[in-house]
């Protein structure tokens, strides 16, 4: 204010306020965390809403080892985003966390750190060494996973190594077994040989791979009445492989039935392969026109079933036999064939009766089996075999690719396909594929895609095999007899249950490691085959993709405050191939239904350019370093803002950005409260027909941010909630309302109507405000719950009170929402004009200015009707209207309106600084409203 209104500042109501215009959030919310703690505000949430329609989000468990990452704290605050609108609700919705404690990365880093130590401890000692590398974990994750501002049973989580849950395992297997379902048996499985175990899909990645290249000739031995065998130059049948090691297994080539196949003469020998590849083929062996002939006659491919060929080294045969599997879409149409190492080789081997053969040892290297290959790893047998195929006159061309091929998740490297004995879960047996199908489309998939993409997978996934050669899980509960002649394998669900009795009364798993055989079965038991009572406990452990996926009976069965089935699973888009699968098949087989009503996806965190976040590239953001600069505020703003159905980016920019717009919010929330400390909502509200036209119109869009939010989250589109906040508190509120409410506010009396109406609104926005942002902006809304007037602070916390509702005395007619978009328009026509003569040194404040607004008849005549509310909305001193036809040239104009901005007439309120004709007239610096507010 200017020096002549010094004097009569503390006669106008100015905005005053101790909530901080700074937030400090590093520092104010470890403090917010530990009043929430000590007043018990989950507990007391569970208690306030015992009773309410539940609605069960089922935590899938982090694994326990190592700091949480920026894609734990998105899924994190997703999930608490999810449960805390759910609770404001009125629905009773517990939030369980959860730890995924067993497997190889833990065992593989304990194992790691004891270094030469380990040579000699026993499996009890290391499983104790894994368990406290686990718990120690757990609890540091907890911690960093309540420093987000997530709400849950902390005390009470669920763990997958505690003896309650690993019994829960082993009666789930029991359940399973009783299907029919489980089996034991050779087949290939996706393997690691660096860390010596198998692999689920779901712990396999695939990454850019330089694999050799070859074509190699099987020479026929019987061609079996289909041709002549060039007795000189031999003739072959030609096959292309990308793992040379795997020949050694080769057991047969695989021919399409139904694609033709031709005999192709050449410099070196007689070939066959398929039709539509011969000529390329040629130029890859490195034969120019002219110099081969392609013979007359076709054979389609089951015509050629049963020629034999030899292997190309070794005195064994391979004869062609057909499959689907074999396309032309590269090679030579022919396919060599292994049905130790390849799950479509298997599934075509078994239907000949072909060997499964896999002269392979766990650690990769080849076994006595592989002759002169013997102890080589099998990705360095592929040079030697090649000069092998060489000397023997075998290699018609060599070279390399690059491809996709399968990697351990864990350790980086590349696996391999190795058929060994182990434990299946199948999927045909039970009729267990159709089934999955059948209830995938039972579910709703956020986003609709993840139904595809889990389709997909269940419609092609092999057996799953569910045993793993660790130490560090929950074993498979099943004993083989002792009886060399017999060796039965002896699992069943009594068998099962017994276990797992012992397991939950005894401590847990270790049992199966400390016990005998004798020990575990039930007393008396014999082998129903030989009937001797002499057995061998099963080494292998369970897939922990089968000990979280089972955590629906866990957890969701025995918990009192949850229920079965859950309503919603929220995990990465990775799940669809890992815990969304492997919980669908285990509740089918048990209970006969998806264990879930609705699975949310969300993509992974990436940088600002979308590119893959990783160490070496530099750009991993953590999320202790956004806390620590931030504040987890920043955070829950970002998770929120960002759409969550693609991968998810973040970046200094993007969140210099967010910080930006929670300013914004929090100075307009700041603005709300400042204004509202001498009102008392019991004493001095209002109705709404003491409400100012502009307030109703405030009211209005409220109703409809209520609406629009409440939605937003029920449908799980929270950059909606964002982006609606925002809107609401930079344009509706800041642009609008309260820049037209300010003059009423500051100037009108303390205790006036006109005063009391816009408070009564602000109160009703600001009370409604807070409870929209709490799922989100957990923190902020708690520290302003704080300074809501005491009758408005309904609840102890912002999070046990009940989310708002918007009340339909709120919303304007249409007539009326047509008037104000009207107005509104010629507002912003009036602002453009503004801010030219503001540019042009004819005005500095708007309160300056007389504008002239020189409509069209038909606006001109609406104007009319709205002429004491017009210099309130432009935040003039004045405005005059006048014909359309009258506008001076170079005035703003639009089709039916200009408008022209003049300095004021009149003199300026030393008080309200208004220019009106009366100053004076009451007192000799005021206007008379101002006058009439001070007094004599």
């Amino acid at each position: 204010m200017g020096d002549s209104s010094k004097a009569y500042r503390d006669t106008l109501n100015l905005p005053a306020t101790t909530f901080p215009m700074k937030a400090d959030l590093a520092r104010q919310e470890p403090a917010l965390l530990a009043r929430w703690d000590a007043e018990g505000l989950y507990r007391r949430i569970r208690e306030a809403r015992h009773g309410r329609p539940p609605f069960i989000l089922h935590d899938g468990p982090p694994y326990a080892n190592g700091h949480i990452h920026i894609g734990h704290a998105l899924n994190k605050i997703l999930k608490d985003i999810i449960v805390k609108y759910r609770t404001m609700a009125d629905r009773d919705a517990p939030y369980i966390p959860g730890w995924d404690c067993h497997g190889l990365p833990i065992e593989h880093q304990v194992l790691k750190d004891l270094g030469p130590k380990k040579q000699g401890m026993s499996t009890l000692e290391i499983r104790r060494l894994c368990r406290e590398y686990a718990a120690r974990f757990v609890d540091i994750q907890r911690d960093e996973f309540k420093r987000l501002g997530v709400l849950g049973d902390w005390d009470h989580p669920y763990l997958t190594m505690t003896p309650a849950y690993e019994a829960a395992i082993v009666r789930e297997f029991g359940k399973i077994v009783a299907t029919g379902a489980v089996y034991k048996g050779k087949k290939p499985v996706l393997w690691c040989p660096f860390d010596e175990t198998a692999l689920a899909e779901a712990e396999v990645e695939y990454a850019d791979h330089t694999s050799p290249s070859i074509y190699v000739k099987f020479p026929v031995k019987n061609p079996n009445g289909k041709f002549r065998v060039d007795d000189r130059r031999g003739t072959s049948v030609v096959i292309w492989t990308t793992t040379p090691w795997t020949l050694v297994a080769n057991q047969a080539v695989a021919l399409n039935p139904f694609e033709m196949y031709r005999l192709v003469k050449t410099p070196s020998g007689d070939m066959i392969l398929a039709q539509k590849l011969a000529d390329s083929c040629m130029k890859i062996f490195g034969f120019e026109p002219g110099s081969y002939e392609i013979t007359p006659g076709a054979w389609a491919g089951q015509e050629l079933e049963g020629v034999v060929c030899g292997h190309p080294w070794l005195e064994r045969d391979a004869p062609i036999i057909l499959g689907d599997h074999v396309t032309l879409d590269q090679g030579t149409g022919c396919v060599h064939t292994a049905p130790g190492h390849g799950q479509e080789d298997y599934e075509v081997g078994l239907k000949y009766g072909l060997a499964v053969s896999a002269p392979v040892d766990q650690q990769g290297r080849f076994t006595h089996e592989a002759d002169v290959f013997s102890g080589q790893r099998v990705f360095d047998a592929n040079t030697p075999i090649i000069t092998l195929l060489k000397e023997r006159g075998r290699l018609l061309a060599e070279s390399t690719i690059g491809h996709s091929y399968p990697h351990c998740w864990r350790c980086k490297k590349p696996v391999i396909f190795r058929a060994t004995e182990q434990w299946f879960i199948s999927m045909e047996t039970t009729d267990l594929r159709r089934k999955a199908i059948e209830e995938i489309d039972k579910v709703a998939w956020i986003p609709k895609w993840g139904r595809e993409r889990i389709y997909g997978m269940m419609a092609n996934r092999p057996d799953w095999c569910i045993s793993r050669q660790r130490v560090w899980g929950v074993p498979i509960a099943a004993f083989t007899c002792m009886n060399p002649t017999c060796r039965t394998p002896l699992f069943s669900r009594a068998i099962a249950d017994h276990v797992a009795d012992q397991m939950e009364r005894e401590g847990g798993s270790d049992i199966w490691f400390s016990k005998s055989a004798e020990d575990l079965l039930p007393a008396g038991t014999v082998c129903a085959r030989c009937g001797q009572g002499a057995f061998r406990q099963e080494q292998d452990i369970l897939d922990v993709w089968f000990e979280s996926g089972v955590s629906h009976a866990a957890v969701l069965k025995p918990r009192p405050e949850l229920a079965w089935p859950a309503d919603l699973y929220l995990e990465g888009s990775d799940q669809h191939r890992g815990w969304f699968h492997s919980a669908l098949l285990t509740s089918l087989l048990t209970d006969g239904r998806a264990p879930y009503r609705s699975v949310l996806t969300h993509g992974f965190v990436v940088d600002g350019e979308s590119k893959k976040m990783s160490k070496s590239a530099g750009n991993v953001v953590s999320p202790q370093e956004v806390i620590k600069q931030h504040g987890a505020e920043i955070l829950r703003l970002w998770v929120a803002a960002e759409d969550y159905r693609d991968d998810v980016r973040i970046s200094p920019t993007i969140m210099a950005q967010l910080v930006e717009a929670y300013r914004k919010i929090r100075n307009t929330c700041r603005f709300l409260a400042a204004n509202l400390g001498d009102f008392e909502p019991r004493r001095d509200a209002v109705g709404l027909d003491a409400l100012h036209d502009i307030d109703r119109w405030a009211l209005h869009r409220l109703h409809g941010l209520i609406e629009r939010v409440d939605r937003a989250y029920a449908d799980y589109e929270f950059h909606a909630v964002f982006h609606a906040l925002n809107n609401f508190c930079a344009v509706d509120l800041s642009a609008i309302y309260l820049d037209i409410l300010k003059d009423r506010l500051y100037t009108e009396g303390r205790a006036s109507a006109a005063r009391r109406a816009a408070q009564t609104v602000l109160n009703r926005v600001l009370t409604a405000l807070v409870r929209l942002m709490a799922p989100i902006l957990s923190f902020t809304a708690e520290e302003l719950w704080g300074y809501l007037p005491e009758a408005s602070r309904t609840h102890p916390s912002v999070h046990l009170a009940p989310f708002p509702v918007a009340e339909p005395g709120w919303a304007l007619t249409d007539v009326h929402i047509a008037q104000w978009e009207r107005l509104f328009r010629v507002r912003a026509e009036a602002s453009r004009a503004l801010e030219g003569a503001r540019a042009g040194k004819v005005i500095g404040s708007s309160l300056e200015a007389q504008v002239t607004l020189y409509a069209g008849d038909d606006l001109r005549g609406f104007l009319t009707a709205h002429t004491d509310r017009l210099a309130e909305l432009f935040i003039v001193s004045g405005v005059d209207l006048a014909a359309f036809d009258r506008h001076p040239p170079g005035s703003e104009t639009s089709a039916d309106l200009a408008v022209t901005v003049a300095r004021a007439g009149g003199t300026k309120c030393a008080r309200c600084w208004t220019y009106r004709t009366d100053v004076g007239s009451r007192h000799a610096e005021l206007c008379a409203r101002c006058a009439a507010v001070v007094g004599p």
